[in-house]
């Protein structure tokens, strides 16, 4: 399988190159060249989920052996023996939970398998600097995926101020000798746009290569990180099937809490590839910027940004969005180039009318503010004996606004991570006064309360040492990575 980039569509390099290099050097996310589809799964291999990961895999990495051991290997420690369950609840939605992995967040379903595929692609030669920038959730799951692996060394940057306790508890604590991770005084979108200018300035990457390091990310922005998010679509809508809930060939929806578009954006490429989807609704916080795209056609930056109790949201520059307008603008590369230019000089780009009454075809947009998510989270678990996280209570309370519409298609809710990742804010939408209580103690009180088990990898973050303790500027980072390789 070939990829181009969304800014330049006459260059074609396989998908292996593409995952290695990260971002194309024009600044583009590449892009398969077709959609390749979906092949014929017996029951058995749809519900075996390394099994479906590595045929969906092998569609775009044809040229990389033995996908199927490094899935198996990549699975094999993931808390749930489906991987990505779908669950009933007991008013009878569909919540697919990815967060069963090794850090309880859905990043662990394509951060266990990215650095064992970049290591079967970069063979036997050459080291790779993994760039990250976080909203909460990948530093650790990157963090955790290529911690002590071979000839890679990885920085992890995260806004200072913009990602719950247990989340910078989870990466500050990361152990591993080619681990870094470094505070930014911003938000997300300032380490996103750092982490972007690395990729794209020459003297930086000459400094880097002379250190004998070529960049590459394990942001959504790397093509080998998005490619496995497309199969839990496929295994969700396979349990439908198995559990008699859906019959084979009906359309149905899902649900996605998104702030970087990755999630959602896998969702759309499984459509693509012949998954029977209906519609595609986008979930979104205060940080309503994909909201008022898909309402308006038009994509502002010029807005307030807010930090929320959905931390992994609070985004205003979505990357992947550009791979859906590539799409959208007939794989124009030219158009696609002129427009995130835009975007760049002036803050805002616009899509012709007739292309934004194209989207309403496959996807809904809506969003929830403070007050609709803490409601969404006591009634799920008060009424309905499910505790979703502030992320996924986004999605949960976007889809009762969906169903006024009147749309009765079954629907899945796409569950991102675990309660205990926010313990606090969650606790405090119980009802129950957090204040004074660290996050380890609202933990212990929110088990309490609700029954539900602490998972061990939090309870084991309170007697971690602290590892990494560097705060930097936005404009110091480049120099900080030089500093660490």
């Amino acid at each position: 399988m070939k990829l181009v980039s969304t800014r330049n569509s006459s260059e074609r390099i396989s998908a292996s190159a593409a995952m290695l290099a990260g971002m194309a050097p024009d600044g583009g996310l590449y892009v398969p060249e077709t959609f390749p589809q979906i092949p014929e799964l017996s029951e058995k291999a749809a519900l075996d989920y390394p099994v479906l990961s590595a045929r969906v895999l092998g569609l775009f990495f044809d040229e990389i052996k033995g996908i199927e051991a490094i899935t198996r290997e990549a699975y094999k420690s993931f808390g749930h023996p489906l991987v990505a369950p779908v669950v009933k609840t007991a008013s009878g939605e569909y919540v697919l939970e990815l967060w069963h992995g090794p850090t309880l967040a859905f990043k662990d379903m394509a951060l266990s398998v990215l650095p064992r595929l970049m290591a079967a692609a970069m063979g036997e030669s050459g080291n790779l600097l993994i760039l990250v920038a976080t909203s909460g959730d990948t530093g650790k799951a990157a963090l955790e995926g290529f911690c002590d692996v071979p000839r890679t060394r990885i920085v992890v940057f995260y806004p200072n101020d913009g990602v719950s306790n247990m989340q910078r508890l989870q990466m500050v604590t990361q152990e591993g000798s080619n681990t870094h991770v470094m505070a930014v005084r911003g938000n997300f979108d300032d380490a996103q746009n750092a982490v972007k200018a690395m990729f794209t300035d020459a003297v930086f990457n000459a400094q880097a290569a002379h250190k004998g390091y070529s960049l590459s990310s394990a942001n959504s922005i790397n093509f080998g990180r998005l490619a496995p998010q497309i199969a839990y679509y496929l295994s969700a809508y396979a349990q439908l099937v198995a559990h008699g809930e859906i019959n084979n060939g009906e359309r149905i929806n899902f649900v996605v809490p998104t702030g970087n578009f990755g999630n959602i954006l896998a969702a759309y490429y499984a459509k693509r590839m012949g998954l029977p989807v209906a519609r595609l609704i986008c979930a979104s916080n205060k940080n309503n910027i994909l909201t008022d795209f898909f309402k308006q056609g038009s994509y502002c930056l010029e807005r307030p940004f807010f930090k929320t109790m959905s931390p992994s949201m609070d985004i205003l520059i979505s990357s992947n969005l550009e791979r859906l307008v590539f799409e959208l603008m007939g794989r124009d590369a030219t158009a696609v180039s002129a427009m995130m230019q835009r975007l760049k000089e002036e803050g805002r780009f616009d899509i012709p009318k007739a292309m934004q009454a194209a989207l309403e075809t496959d996807f809904y947009a809506d969003w929830c503010d403070e007050d609709e998510t803490a409601q969404t989270i006591r009634r799920m678990f008060e009424q309905k004996n499910y505790l979703p996280d502030t992320h996924t209570a986004v999605a949960m309370g976007v889809f009762e606004k969906y169903k006024k519409l009147g749309d009765r298609t079954k629907t899945v809710i796409v569950s991102t991570a675990s309660p205990y990742k926010f313990p606090e804010d969650v606790l405090c939408c119980l009802g129950v006064q957090a204040e004074g209580l660290t996050g380890f103690d609202a933990a212990r009180r929110l088990s309490e309360l609700t029954g539900l088990s602490l998972p061990l990898k939090i309870a084991a973050l309170e007697t971690k040492p602290v590892r990494h303790t560097g705060v930097y500027e936005k404009d110091a980072l480049q120099k900080a990575v030089l500093g660490v390789i």
